[in-house]
Order: structure tokens, then sequence, then C-alpha cells
């Protein structure tokens, strides 16, 4: 007679519970075992009760198969890693393409092509776009010349200030340039008298020279013709 196959729920009566784990315990342990010798396999099985008991079986040490475990996890957590990595960084470079192609685009339309896919609800939001970026460039564009204006107005009102500055200091100078005009003609006559006294000094030395000579040869008896 064929075995009834037992519906897999949880028991209701706690001491049938207790039955039950207690054989079902007893065979998982036995399979382990029998997989561990058959395979020459390390099985480590750990098991609690409903009530916390702690039941564990391990065809080696337990310790050193918990270790391998972790090793092997920790080994296995690297090498998904850049896996993960890789996946994450080609979807951020599909999405950049993406959002590059889509601002190509939208500046192709902008001067004027690839406007042939567009509805006329598109064209004229297009057209919005461009007057208001043609009047920011306009806005922007005097201001600059205002600017501009207004540092040509500074510069040329520092050049007037510096030009008055310049005047000042001209009308302030005392008109020397008559006085030493002066000066050297005093100067000048100054000199030429120096000259004609040192002149008539030097005739009139020459002359009473020329006297001395006539007394010395007519006191001599000589003729003052041989003399001269």
């Amino acid at each position: 007679m064929a075995r009834e196959r037992r519906e897999i729920k949880r028991i209701e009566s706690a001491a049938a519970r207790q039955v039950t784990f207690s054989k079902r315990r007893r065979g998982l342990f036995k399979k382990a075992e029998e997989l561990s010798v058959l395979c020459d396999a390390d099985v480590a099985l750990i098991v609690f009760s409903s009530t916390g008991k702690l039941s564990q079986f391990a065809s080696s040490s337990m310790n050193e198969i918990i270790d391998k475990y972790n090793t092997h996890s920790k080994n296995l957590g690297k090498a998904e890693q850049p896996s993960l990595d890789l996946n994450l960084e080609h979807s951020k470079y599909a999405n950049l393409n993406e959002q590059l192609a889509e601002a190509s685009l939208r500046l192709r339309q902008m001067r004027g092509e690839e406007l042939e896919g567009l509805s006329v609800e598109e064209l004229q939001q297009l057209e919005k776009n461009l007057e208001a970026g043609l009047h920011r460039v306009l806005q922007t564009k005097d201001q600059q010349f205002l600017e501009q204006i207004s540092e040509l107005q500074r510069k040329s009102s520092q050049l007037a200030e510096e030009n008055m500055q310049l005047r000042n200091q001209v009308s302030q100078i005392p008109p020397s340039g008559k006085q030493v005009v002066a000066d050297t003609e005093n100067v000048i006559a100054e000199d030429g008298q120096s000259s004609e006294s040192v002149m008539t000094a030097l005739h009139s030395g020459s002359s009473q020279d020329n006297d001395d000579g006539s007394d010395v040869s007519l006191k001599l008896g000589l003729p003052g013709v041989a003399w001269k």
C-alpha cells in the first residue's frame, strides 16, 4: 500500500511538532554525513528549534568551514563588484549620450535645421524660445554699450580735470624770462665797460712809457726820432 504524502505546513500540536523536528533533524544530519563521505565535501549544518535550541553538524571543523564560507563570500562580493560598477558606468554613459543627442538636435533646430518632424505647437514654442533668446542678447549688448559709454565719460572727465590742474600749475609759474634777459644785457654791458677801461688803461700806459722814453732820450742827449 502506498504511503500517504503528508502536506507540508506548520504542525499545530507542539508535541507532534517536537517529535517531527527530532526525526527530521536526525534524517537531515544523516544525509549531510552521507554527502560529505560520498562526495568528499565539507558540509556544515546549523539548526535552531522553535524554542531556540541549537543543533549543528560539521563534516570537519565547524569554525574552519565557517571561515571558508566567510572568505568565499568576501571574494564573491569583490568579484561581482566590478561587474556592478561596469553596469552602472554603462548606464550613465548611455544616459549622457541620450542627453547629448537631444541637446544637439535642439541646437540644430534653433539654427533652423531638421524642422520637418516638428508640429505647429513645437514650432511656435521654438519661435518663442528664439525671440526670448534674441531679447536677452540685445539686452546684454545694450548693457555693455552703456558700460563702455560710462567708462569713456569717466576717462574724459578725468583727462579734463588733469588738464585743468596743469593749466593752474602753469599759471602759478613766475614770468622769469624777462628778468633773465635783462640780467644778461647788464652783464654784457659791464663786460664791455670793463674792456674799454682796460684798453684805455693800456693806451694810457703806452703813452706814459713813450713820454718817459722821450724824457730819457732828452736827458741822454739822443735825438727823439732815433728813439722812436
